[in-house]
């Protein structure tokens, strides 16, 4: 009886409201999502929704900077965090590179004073991870974009 329900219902035509186009792909904004936090949506004409995108995952990286220091971002020891910790634009890769040019040139007694250790550090990595993996969200919403607008639509009837 099941299979006689599931072929029954797998030949029914599909309601024409359900034959909807797919969302326009928008890479230009999802490559300026990359570029800084939040200014896809703000290309979209989604300005709250940017400003506060931006707000988020720039609280997020400067956040983990200050807690565990420019090593919090190391492509050469933290490979796979780096991995998360990129998507948060450029900014990461110019951090990095103060990392490499800054902190780790020093020489050791000096460097482990510059460095937060321990669960500091990894907290700090995880801050900007997350920022990172929030703008890969992000990035993927720019790309595929819904009509949106600032203020919501209200019903006549509300209050």
């Amino acid at each position: 009886m099941a299979s006689a329900f599931a072929s029954n219902h797998m030949t029914q035509p599909r309601p024409e409201h359900a034959k909807q186009d797919p969302r326009p792909c928008n890479p230009a904004a999802a490559i300026m999502a990359w570029i800084f936090p939040g200014l896809g949506h703000l290309y979209l004409g989604q300005r709250k929704r940017g400003w506060l995108v931006m707000f988020g995952i720039l609280f997020l990286f400067f956040s983990g900077l200050l807690v565990g220091g420019l090593d919090a971002v190391d492509l050469k020891n933290d490979r796979l965090w780096f991995i998360a910790q990129a998507f948060n634009g450029p900014i990461a890769f110019i951090a990095d590179f103060l990392n490499q040019a800054l902190v780790q040139k020093k020489p050791e007694e000096l460097r482990l004073s510059m460095i937060g250790l321990g669960h500091v550090n990894a907290l700090a990595t995880l801050f900007i991870a997350l920022g990172g993996l929030l703008n890969l969200v992000v990035m993927l919403d720019a790309l595929y974009p819904q009509e949106r607008h600032d203020q919501p639509n209200r019903r006549s009837d509300d209050p």
